[in-house]
């Protein structure tokens, strides 16, 4: 795995985002293991209530570790965010 994306995917381990490694330079984050925290919700997409998410329903925690090492998340499917380089 790339040194970006190893080191977004440790910071994201280590906060507990729920994280699917395919190996090589991909990994995903669930948007189907939200607990205590929602970390991903397709359906929230455009609704101001949930501070936490975006207006593409991805926890602000999450961009701003995926950001710090040049990547963005991007929906895959409802239950799945891809992460991709700027």
């Amino acid at each position: 795995m790339k040194r970006n994306y190893r080191n977004a995917f440790n910071a994201l381990e280590k906060i507990g985002a729920p994280l699917i490694d395919h190996g090589g330079d991909e990994f995903y984050i669930s948007a189907e293991n939200n607990g205590d925290e929602i970390w991903a919700d397709y359906y929230m997409m455009g609704y101001p209530a949930c501070s936490m998410l975006d207006d593409f329903g991805v926890n602000h925690k999450i961009n701003a570790i995926l950001g710090k090492y040049g990547l963005f998340a991007e929906w895959r499917n409802p239950g799945c965010l891809a992460v991709c380089e700027l």
